[in-house]
């Protein structure tokens, strides 16, 4: 994930983004404004008071009262603040009226998790959200390739999502039964055929990967051992690409399955990554039903009464559930102490949660 930005901080950046999105002005009254860590506020109040005097000159009386509005709201707000927070702020105002002639003059802020680099003023018909979402981003990724002989799948992993780059497959012959020379021949045109493979395997790799630069954390590259032992001692990947490579895994599949097998896999290079702890959690609770199964609780009933008792020691809550709904749940387990997991649909375990209703547990104590 983003450095610094907790899964509970993005999911209230992009509640905040989506009603703000929600948001449209019939003229362009909306007032959106980036401070970034560091800069005098006092310099910001003094800007908007000037484009409040400013403002009288607008000659639409509607559009005039409306920034009038939206300006003086954003400075009661400002109010809120001595100086500009340690990573500084973003603030929104605006008449969220649906109706033209009506008045809902409101304000929305955010001291974001990671320090804001861009100062913005700007009137619009639409708040400006560009920023605070590049701020939500996952721009720290791992590449994946699973291959064999004849197929490979290229892919990123952001965050949680595996993002499938690339197929391709080789048409490699099969094996004749003919003897003598005609054997040798085949053999020689498979052999230039894998080594045609693995040679464009290697240029996709270099087309997809080179140009994320530091934001590529590593590669790895699964798929029958034989296989991936050719693949990398006879340098078809070289320079800073081979560098990039934290390991290779023993895989059965290529394609989707392929990739996920990988992924499960990889849990060792992965122990930091969010989805590697997700899956590691879920298999802890999986493997407790079938052994200990009294000390889980899933569905929202059962959940929410061993919330109701702190009985929870690990809270596990689909990601598919509305944020509200997750953010509720937060905010009753960590009265309790309970450690929370929101969990991802992209892994398969994930999709198992979603498929039990979204909501499980592992319990300090058995509730009856």
């Amino acid at each position: 994930m983003s450095a610094g930005i907790s899964p509970k901080d993005r999911r209230k950046m992009k509640m905040l983004v989506k009603e703000l999105k929600a948001q449209k002005a019939m003229h362009t009254e909306f007032v959106s404004v980036y401070i970034p860590a560091g800069y005098d506020l006092n310099k910001i109040n003094s800007h908007l008071s000037d484009e409040l005097g400013t403002a009288s000159n607008i000659k639409s009386s509607a559009t005039r009262k409306n920034v009038q509005g939206a300006l003086d709201k954003m400075l009661q707000t400002l109010k809120l603040f001595k100086k500009t927070p340690k990573n500084g702020l973003a603030v929104f105002a605006g008449n969220a009226a649906s109706k033209e002639g009506k008045n809902d003059m409101r304000s929305w802020y955010i001291e974001p998790p990671v320090p804001l680099n861009i100062r913005i003023y700007r009137c619009d018909k639409e708040f400006v959200t560009a920023h605070i979402e590049d701020l939500m981003m996952d721009k720290r990724v791992y590449g994946l390739v699973v291959l064999d002989r004849r197929d490979a799948d290229i892919a990123l992993l952001k965050g949680k999502i595996i993002v499938p780059l690339q197929k391709t497959h080789s048409e490699v012959p099969g094996k004749t039964k003919a003897g003598g020379q005609s054997a040798q021949r085949y053999a020689r045109i498979r052999e230039g055929s894998y080594k045609d493979h693995f040679k464009k395997i290697a240029d996709f790799m270099k087309e997809h990967f080179l140009h994320l630069g530091n934001d590529l954390q590593g590669i790895i590259i699964g798929g029958p051992g034989i296989t991936v032992n050719d693949f990398m001692n006879k340098d078809y990947v070289t320079g800073d690409l081979k560098k990039k490579i934290i390991g290779t895994k023993d895989l059965s599949y290529t394609g989707d399955f392929g990739l996920q097998e990988l992924l499960e896999k990889s849990a060792d290079l992965l122990a930091e990554e969010e989805v590697a702890q997700e899956k590691k959690i879920m298999q802890e609770f999986f493997k407790m039903l079938v052994k200990a199964i009294e000390k889980t609780a899933y569905g929202k009933m059962q959940v929410e009464k061993a919330l109701a008792m702190s009985a929870v020691k690990v809270l596990l809550i689909s990601e598919h559930l509305p944020d509200s709904e997750i953010m509720r749940l937060e905010e009753i387990a960590e009265e309790s102490g309970a450690e929370v997991r929101v969990i991802s649909v992209e892994t398969r375990e994930g999709v198992q949660l979603k498929q039990m209703g979204g909501y499980a547990s592992i319990l300090r104590f058995p509730v009856s």
